[in-house]
């Protein structure tokens, strides 16, 4: 079983991750990003139904992605553009 906070903020401290909705879809946009995490409570659905990656819902709200994230706020939404040395792509 993957530890899926580990694994973020393994991917934020080593590869290379966009935050936040719009740098999300922007990521997604450029076709740059590999990945994109969502939180159970992000309040943009449209990002959830793109088709150009893969999207995984993360179980916790988006105050726990951000704290996952080591972040002092919340976090709806992230893209992982280089996992670095995490494994957040078998998510």
């Amino acid at each position: 079983m993957i530890d899926e906070g580990r694994v973020v903020k393994l991917a934020v401290d080593t590869g290379s991750v966009v935050l936040g909705v719009r740098q999300a879809k922007k990521a997604v946009e450029r076709k740059v990003a590999r990945l994109v995490v969502v939180a159970s409570n992000c309040p943009d659905t449209e990002i959830s139904k793109t088709t150009a990656v893969k999207v995984h819902v993360f179980p916790g709200s988006n105050v726990e992605l951000g704290a996952a994230c080591g972040k002092p706020y919340a976090v709806s939404a992230l893209a992982v553009i280089d996992p670095g040395e995490s494994n957040i792509l078998a998510l």
